[in-house]
């Protein structure tokens, strides 16, 4: 059930969340790349995995230049990576990054947002991101795993598992790996189409909200959390098995 999860918590994050928060994120995220080099994908490796990772999210290409025109035009604009920790409803854990220009502001809205939701504080830095793991996540159409294996071993990416059900394949590499991952499974299967795509962290491990009362503290957190306009992503170890098995 555990692999099962993260690659439907990853799938959720993509196609539940709102749009224009995933687009912000995106925004920020491609900017910083174009901003931090050249604004050119075939001089910027960076900048064009990023967007390779952004169109496999289903980011409207009007965005992507945008953020990139913006790097152009020679805006200073500075952002920085904060991340938060806390703990949510039925003991469960949340890391919350943001990418800022205020990290004042970020903390306040933040710590505001733990404090109006039922069972949740927020907790000093290494709290609880000490039990999550950084890695790349990717599931996509494939099911020969020895042959992903050796195109994984021969573009010397470092690989935690890979596994395939029903058509499906999900590869789990290093954190630092996700881009050579993704050059890899790209050059390999040509026109791949991810399901999930992304450089996350999962918990090592769950925790089961089965109360009604915690499972909607943990919407109210999750919603309250995605309306702060820092907040770029959300890693929690929250499982709610009656919503699993709908």
């Amino acid at each position: 059930m555990g692999r099962a999860h993260e690659v439907r918590a990853a799938s959720m994050a993509k196609t539940a969340a709102i749009k224009s928060k995933l687009y912000s994120r995106f925004g920020k995220e491609l900017y910083i790349a174009a901003k931090n080099g050249v604004p050119d994908p075939e001089m910027n490796l960076s900048l064009k995995r990023k967007i390779a990772e952004a169109k496999q999210n289903q980011i409207p290409a009007d965005v992507i230049k945008r953020a990139i025109d913006k790097a152009k035009g020679g805006d200073d604009e500075h952002y920085d990576e904060a991340r938060y920790e806390g703990f949510g409803p039925g003991n469960s854990t949340i890391v919350v990054d943001c990418l800022t220009n205020n990290t004042n502001r970020s903390l306040t809205d933040v710590k505001t947002t733990f404090n109006k939701c039922h069972g949740a504080k927020l907790a000093g830095a290494g709290a609880v991101s000490f039990n999550y793991q950084p890695v790349g996540l990717f599931v996509f159409p494939y099911e020969d795993e020895e042959a992903m294996l050796d195109a994984m071993m021969e573009a010397e990416v470092d690989v935690q598992d890979i596994s395939a059900a029903d058509g499906m394949m999900t590869v789990k590499t290093t954190f630092n790996d996700f881009g050579k991952a993704q050059d890899a499974i790209e050059k390999f299967i040509p026109n791949v189409e991810f399901d999930v795509c992304e450089a996350t962290m999962l918990p090592n491990e769950y925790v089961d909200l089965t109360t009604e009362e915690d499972i909607n503290a943990y919407h109210k957190l999750m919603d309250l959390l995605n309306e702060v306009d820092d907040v770029n992503k959300i890693y929690t170890n929250a499982r709610i098995p009656s919503e699993e098995n709908n």
